[in-house]
């Protein structure tokens, strides 16, 4: 867990950054042996002492420069070994005192202080290829709809105070946080601004009727999946496996 290995490195920041981004370095190149080119990973969400345990050992830590630090480092690793990363939970999971998996979280506090805490990792990696939404409801910016399905978080926050211009692909659709049928969780999501619909629960029939109904993906957004698989392209290095994880174990010993 993120939390562990942080916590288990102490104060050592260039020794976390270098055992992250091995760690991902491997993890990137075991995925792309069985030719997976991409990794919901890193979760750049704060701990925080309201939010709920769905985070919980998935989070860096709760200063955002570490986070973002440490972040940067498992993108990085992923890269070399031709994997994207998808930096989530964009804008920000930490503070929400629910798991979206079972209910829709709120989040209360203001915009300006999310803009000096939960968004900072976010804008620090905004450069980074593709993004996943959080089922967050920011009462501050929309208080009827989650981010995944808002126009206003968005466009406002995550393509604006982010400034992230990369992929956005939705949270698992299927999650109990979002209201409505597969595809108007679908519709919602790519109206709110998404380019991808995320879609986990291995139901082919709702694959198939979401897939028909939305229909082939807008200009604009597979104009951004092209420019992420280029991202990946020029990051690629060769990797001696088990050197890399003889330095791995080494540096946790």
């Amino acid at each position: 867990a993120a939390a562990e290995l942080v916590s288990q490195l102490g104060n050592n920041i260039e020794k976390a950054c270098q055992v992250i981004f091995i760690n991902s370095q491997i993890i990137a190149h075991e995925l792309s042996e069985l030719h997976i080119t991409v990794d919901c990973m890193p979760v750049l969400d704060l701990a925080t002492t309201v939010g709920h345990q769905v985070i919980g050992e998935r989070a860096y830590g709760e200063v955002p420069a570490r986070v973002a630090e440490f972040g940067r480092a498992a993108c990085s690793g992923l890269l070399n070994g031709g994997v994207l990363p998808v930096i989530k939970h964009i804008p920000g999971h930490g503070r929400a005192a629910s798991d979206s998996h079972v209910s829709l979280p709120f989040v209360q506090a203001k915009w300006e202080d999310l803009a000096q805490t939960d968004f900072l990792p976010f804008r620090a990696l905004s450069d980074m290829p593709m993004a996943m939404t959080a089922h967050v409801v920011f009462t501050a910016i929309d208080p009827k709809r989650p981010a995944t399905t808002s126009p206003l978080v968005v466009a406002d926050v995550i393509r604006g105070e982010i400034g992230f211009e990369g992929l956005l692909m939705t949270d698992d659709i299927c999650m109990s946080a979002l209201e409505g049928s597969p595809i108007e969780r679908a519709e919602a999501a790519l109206a709110a601004g998404c380019d991808v619909v995320l879609h986990c629960n291995g139901q082919l029939n709702e694959m198939i009727e979401i897939a028909d109904g939305v229909g082939a993906m807008a200009k604009l957004s597979w104009e951004r999946a092209m420019r992420a698989a280029g991202y990946q392209d020029e990051r690629v290095s060769p990797i001696d496996l088990a050197a890399a994880k003889q330095e791995l174990a080494r540096l946790l010993a």
